[in-house]
This record gives structure tokens, sequence and C-alpha cells, in this order.
């Protein structure tokens, strides 16, 4: 018996186009010997199934079903594509928890911790993870400019704490442009994380939950033409991702060795992809994101591949985990 997997795909934010893309080539990828799948789109009018001819019907959220032609379609598993809220902050996962339903992403607190930066690298700094120095701001605080650049200096990265995407980030160089960076970043969320430039190479690391065991995929290193990965660099290719990593031995160990270690620390299930900076030999954690990029071009596919995953095995692979 083929089972039936609702694909969601949307959301409540910036990143609600590049969700749309991994939602589709979920849809696309997958096994259809083994699976129906379903395009679901999550947005904050509309929850609704999107059919063969971009026919919408309705998501009852009493159970997370949909009734197409009086036929009821219930769903074994939900594939969760949806970037930044409400898929990859903890609403999502809540609200499957609370109905029963098995889904590919991680649980409710692990969302939401990893995607609020700043609690994040506060959990993990007590294990030994290092991090870059950092300030942090909530709308309506004072802003000391001076005190600021004393704890991060100059160059640094003002940042929204909750947002994917490098959406609301901006690297400032010179004190006079810290308001303006400031304002952009609140622009995405009402808290903002200052942190200081760390001038080294900047890798991304896949860590995923393969067939029962935690699995470091191959290293990506970031060469960004910009000043650094923002939104051109990620998606309109201003930038060079090599996988894999030019790393010496002993940097792709200890990345590895973190990387894991974060995963297991947090408990994490499912996809995690984790951006680190070498500085003075050693990887510095940036943040985790647990529902990465899913296109073909996107850096966990990449990973996946040169791993000899297929994007057809990691799909069904992150499936099978969840109907675990």
């Amino acid at each position: 018996m083929k089972k039936n997997i609702a694909i969601i795909m949307g959301g409540y934010s910036s990143e609600y186009q590049i969700s749309l893309k991994s939602g589709n080539v979920v849809f696309e990828t997958l096994d259809t010997s083994k699976y129906n799948p379903y395009r679901i789109h999550i947005f904050k009018d509309k929850w609704v199934y999107v059919d063969a001819k971009n026919k919408e019907f309705p998501v009852n959220k009493n159970d997370f079903s949909v009734t197409v032609a009086d036929q009821v379609i219930d769903f074994d598993c939900v594939f969760n594509a949806i970037h930044g809220s409400p898929g990859e902050d903890g609403f999502m996962q809540g609200y499957f928890e609370l109905i029963g339903m098995p889904h590919t992403s991680c649980d409710m607190y692990q969302a939401a911790l990893t995607f609020n930066k700043r609690d994040c690298l506060s959990v993990l700094k007590p294990y030994g993870i290092k991090t870059a120095r950092s300030f942090y701001i909530n709308l309506g605080d004072a802003v000391n400019k001076d005190d600021i650049i004393s704890k991060v200096g100059l160059p640094c990265f003002v940042k929204a704490n909750k947002a994917g995407s490098s959406f609301g980030v901006t690297k400032v160089h010179e004190k006079e442009n810290l308001k303006d960076a400031i304002e952009t970043a609140f622009k995405e969320d009402d808290e903002i994380i200052i942190e200081s430039f760390l001038d080294g190479t900047e890798v991304s690391v896949g860590v995923i939950t393969y067939k029962g065991e935690t699995k470091v995929l191959p290293i990506t290193e970031i060469v960004s033409e910009n000043d650094f990965f923002d939104y051109e660099a990620k998606y309109l290719g201003k930038s060079q991702e090599i996988t894999p990593a030019r790393l010496t031995k002993e940097q792709e160990e200890k990345v590895n060795t973190e990387a894991k270690k974060v995963y297991e620390i947090l408990k994490m299930k499912g996809f995690s992809r984790s951006e680190f900076i070498f500085k003075d030999g050693d990887p510095h954690l940036l943040e985790m994101n647990t529902v990465p990029g899913l296109t073909r071009e996107s850096i966990l596919p990449q990973q996946a591949g040169a791993a000899g995953i297929s994007l057809s095995d990691l799909f069904d692979n992150a499936i099978q985990e969840a109907l675990k």
C-alpha cells in the first residue's frame, strides 16, 4: 500500500518563494512507486492542497486531512519543506505532534531553539562550542554604538535573530552605518544579534539521520563574490560552493566532530545544515538550519550527492526515519 505524503511548502516569512521551489523538487523527486505525494501550501490566509491543475482544496486543520470529490485524503507522513516560520521555528512541529502526525523535521523544542540564533548559541557555549563575540538588542532598547563596538569590534555583522536566507543581515564597516543596519534587521525581527567579524574560511556542514545513524555529509566551502554570503550570493549565483571543501585533514576532522557534536547535544533529527567559520584554526559556529534548501542547486543536496546519496534516496530516507 502506497503511503500518502503531504509536502508542506510556502510559509509566513520572506523565504516562502525558496520554500515553494524546495517543496516542488521534493514533489517531483519522490518515488511514486512507494508514495502518493501531495503539494500542500501553508500561508497565513490559507492551508490548501494544490492538485496537478493548480486547483486548491482546503486543509482540515483538525486532523490535517483534505477532501477531494467527497473523498477524504488522510496522510501517513508530512515532508516539511517550509524554510522560516512556521515550518522551521517549531509551530508546525508542535501542531503535528499534537495531532500525532509523523513529520520529517526535528521536534518542536529543537526547531524553536535553533531558529533563535542567540538562544541556540547560548545553549551550546557551555559545551565548548566556539562562536563569535556577540551583542544583543531587542526592539525598543536604547542603542549605544560605542558599547556595541567595544564588545564586537569593526567590521561586524548585524543580523535579525530569527530569520533565514540572510534576510536582515548587514556587514558594518563604519560606526556611522550601524544605525541603518540595525533598522534593516528590525524589519525582519524584533530581536537582533550583532556579531564580531570572523575572517577565515566559511564552510557549511550537513548532518542528517541516515539509516538510523548520525551522518556528517561532505563539507561545502563558501566563497562569496559579495562582501559576505548574503541573499545574492546564496540564490543569485554570486558565490562558489565547493564540495568537498578545500580543508586540511585536521580542519576537516575538527569541523566534522563539532557539527556532529552540535547535532547530538541538541538531540536533533532529520536534516540540518550548520555554518562555521575557521578562526585561528578552529571552527566557530554561526548558526544551524533545520529545514535547509532542498532544490537541486542547494547545498545539502549537493553534499548528499558527493556522499553518493541521490535526491530520491535522501527524501525517501527522511520519510522512513519519520515513520519509525
